[in-house]
């Protein structure tokens, strides 16, 4: 019989637990300090916990478990709840305030600028992206702990990177304008579809972990074949990114601008007629 559990390790609670305590230093007992007379950030606090939440159910949850041990699908899940769904809600969960506080020094504010711009995140994303993807290296994060928090890790900081062009809360180094939003949508839906084509249209097994497993029902999904497993996981990978947040991430983005630029506040004024010519 297979027994789930939730993942109870000191690093892991310790470092949410870590996480939690700085926030709420944060916005509670420096916020006199870093901000003079900012009313607590409630909405901003409930959002920023959430992903907190959501970040161990990711990853502490026997989701972790089943996606490291028995099926594809399940871990290509925790990629996509990882990248796509834990960092918005962290990002929405930082008043201006309280970023700008610490990007106020210029190296600070240089580095983050350098991690967040989309040209670069873009190509580090796509190449990281299809690495940990390749079978080798793929069941070497499968069998090994270290790897396999490296892995998470870096889908988890390059979402956070991705998702700051879209919904940073800072003047320093702000979202990126809505014409640079709608290209960077389409180049990373692009980009990610190798891996999704190498996944969903072979007709072998790529990662032996999962052709050997024991077939399970999860969360009222299966049992499937591996192979069917496999296509699955692609397809949840690929398809739901892009039609749940891709997309209508590029049509939001699209709508702002149409609004932005049919705003008479974002319109420049026309110049000022001179004098009538004088008839002679």
């Amino acid at each position: 019989m297979i027994t789930f559990h939730w993942h109870t390790e000191p690093l892991l609670i310790g470092l949410i637990l870590l996480a939690c305590w700085l926030y709420a230093c944060g916005i509670g007992p420096l916020r006199s300090r870093l901000a003079p007379g900012q009313p607590y950030p409630a909405r901003a606090a409930g959002w920023f916990y959430l992903g907190v939440a959501l970040a161990y159910m990711t990853v502490g949850s026997p989701l972790d478990q089943v996606g490291e041990r028995y099926l594809f699908w399940a871990h290509m899940l925790q990629h996509v709840l990882l990248i796509y769904l834990v960092p918005p809600f962290l990002i929405a969960g930082m008043p201006t305030w309280l970023v700008d506080s610490f990007l106020q020094h210029l190296p600070v504010r240089k580095l983050v600028r350098l991690l967040t711009h989309p040209a670069p995140v873009f190509l580090v994303f796509t190449m990281g992206f299809t690495i940990w993807h390749m079978p080798s290296v793929y069941e070497l994060a499968l069998h090994n702990k270290g790897i396999h928090i490296l892995q998470h890790t870096f889908f988890f900081l390059s979402g956070m990177a991705m998702w700051w062009a879209f919904i940073s809360t800072s003047k320093h180094v702000p979202r990126a304008s809505y014409g640079v939003q709608i290209l960077y949508v389409s180049v990373l839906m692009i980009g990610g579809f190798p891996v999704f084509a190498g996944l969903c249209f072979t007709s072998e097994v790529l990662y032996p972990t999962y052709e050997y497993a024991a077939r399970l029902e999860f969360m009222g999904v299966g049992p499937f074949d591996p192979l069917s497993d496999q296509r699955l996981g692609g397809a949840l990978m690929k398809v739901v990114s892009d039609m749940f947040v891709s997309l209508p991430l590029m049509f939001w983005s699209f709508y702002q601008w149409w609004k932005a630029e049919g705003d008479p506040r974002t319109q420049k004024p026309a110049p000022l007629a001179g004098p009538e010519p004088v008839a002679r």
